[in-house]
């Protein structure tokens, strides 16, 4: 055998085993992994300012210039009155900033009369009152539709004193709103329409408040009858 075929067939026969002995330890090459690299903050150096004092739209606050309530129930409550109270007190703490509620959220309402449903151009939701604080008290969950698409969600309760304190504020896109037991959950488009971010909020008896508790997404059904486009799209829940 001449030198250059026997170093081919050694070759070979080196390769042949190398390959098997691959096999037989389940050794294989999955190609370049890429290499790990640690998540890089951006900005780090720059913090936002804290909220002033009464400028937090998540904190539970007494709605100024209501009557109190007897029984700590809001049945028999008028939710249209209640909702007037706070968007005019909110939209004057803030100074039209937007912080604690959409700076046309007053001219919103003017359009509700005082018909008890608000009139025909009201573009409040019907009240509807669940006891979210699990203490066999009916709470007011409401919402001011602003253009069409934003919302101004809002849930009152009446304290032991018999003052009616809102005790969740959010502004959103409202897909939907589930309540379930003390639990209470908003269901809002996402960036993906494959997915709907479901907030839900538990009630915080220390803080009194609605505070949230979990943040998670669920796959979104489109509704077949429903056209699709980024400003128009509904999810069958």
């Amino acid at each position: 055998m001449h030198r250059a075929s026997a170093v081919m067939v050694l070759a070979a026969v080196l390769a042949g085993a190398t390959a098997g002995c691959a096999d037989v330890e389940g050794l294989k090459d999955d190609g370049d992994l890429g290499t790990a690299h640690a998540p890089h903050t951006l900005w780090k150096d720059i913090r936002p300012s804290p909220a002033p004092s009464g400028q937090d739209s998540g904190a539970a606050a007494v709605v100024p210039g209501l009557a109190k309530v007897t029984g700590g129930d809001m049945r028999g409550v008028d939710a249209l009155s209640v909702l007037r109270a706070d968007i005019t007190s909110a939209a004057a703490q803030d100074g039209g900033t937007g912080r604690l509620v959409d700076p046309r959220a007053v001219q919103r309402l003017a359009l509700c009369t005082d018909a008890p449903d608000g009139g025909p151009d009201c573009p409040v939701r019907p009240a509807a009152l669940h006891d979210v604080t699990g203490n066999g008290k009916a709470e007011l969950i409401t919402a001011l539709d602003i253009d069409g698409r934003l919302s101004e969600l809002r849930v009152y309760t009446v304290r032991d004193d018999g003052r009616i304190a809102r005790v969740l504020s959010r502004r959103g896109v409202l897909e939907g709103v589930e309540v379930a037991a003390e639990h209470l959950a908003v269901r809002e488009p996402t960036s993906n329409p494959r997915y709907i971010s479901v907030s839900d909020y538990v009630w915080d008896p220390k803080a009194g408040a609605m505070n949230l508790t979990q943040l998670t997404l669920d796959e979104c059904h489109v509704i077949s009858d429903t056209p699709l486009s980024p400003d128009r799209s509904r999810c069958a829940r």
